[in-house]
């Protein structure tokens, strides 16, 4: 088991390296979509499954996909000597790392509307109204993300910016019929696919965690499929699974 596995096993059994946040999510097992509204820009009310009640503080477990990207990133050194995180659409989850491969913190996260791991062409340069439902996804692949500006001078961290795709946190000014925050607190990820394509955090992680890691020279963002085969999206993955099965060297 390499360093930065055992440090997810620190995680997983709730050490210090998990982010104390208020009934952060359980071990996510279901699926999850969501494509996050343009930052500060608020959003019609859209049906989704019901909302449930918050649960007590449970530490999030990488799944075994998330776990392949762990590994091929750590030990290849992916990363470039910068920080990182992997998003999981399908449990909701983010997991943080220091340019060391470090695990800092595993959050629950708000991701499109639309299951999908394709930006559909031009939808960066629509108005939100203009957004169809099965373009709300957010795409899979690896991104070097950095804080810019967004519509209201706000700096956010921006994973595409061709696709409007960025890590921020709720929007102050979306609908609480939205119940966003509801969403995150949920013990399940079943009804954590809201937004537009952006991916939400919880604000205190954003402003103690993510951002000053990220402000300086950005990282990278690796965001898990959910419905492509993970080995198309990181080719990589194949390689290093050879290579640690001894059949390449």
């Amino acid at each position: 088991m390499n360093l930065v596995l055992r440090g997810f096993a620190g995680l997983a059994l709730g050490l210090p390296l998990v982010l104390p946040l208020p009934a952060v999510a359980q071990t996510r097992s279901k699926p999850v979509a969501a494509r996050s509204a343009k930052p500060a820009v608020s959003v019609a009310p859209t049906s989704a499954a019901p909302i449930q009640a918050p649960s007590p503080d449970e530490p999030i477990s990488p799944s075994d996909s998330a776990l392949r990207v762990v590994d091929w990133v750590g030990v290849s050194k992916d990363n470039h000597a910068l920080p990182y995180v992997i998003v999981d659409k399908v449990n909701a989850a983010m997991f943080l790392f220091d340019s060391t491969g470090k695990p800092i913190a595993a959050v629950p996260v708000l991701v499109g509307i639309a299951p999908g791991d394709e930006a559909t062409p031009g939808v960066g340069s629509k108005t939100l109204a203009e957004i169809g439902p099965a373009e709300k996804t957010t795409p899979a692949g690896r991104y070097l993300a950095k804080f810019g500006l967004a519509f209201r001078k706000e700096r956010i961290l921006w994973v595409d910016y061709a696709t409007s795709v960025a890590i921020h946190p709720i929007p102050g000014d979306v609908g609480k019929a939205e119940g966003r925050r509801e969403r995150m607190l949920s013990p399940t990820p079943d009804d954590n696919r809201i937004t537009f394509g952006c991916i939400n955090v919880p604000r205190a992680f954003y402003s103690k965690s993510l951002r000053p890691l990220f402000q300086k020279k950005g990282g990278y963002v690796y965001v898990l499929p959910d419905t492509r085969p993970i080995e198309e999206v990181f080719p990589r993955l194949r390689v290093h699974a050879l290579q640690n099965s001894g059949l390449y060297r």
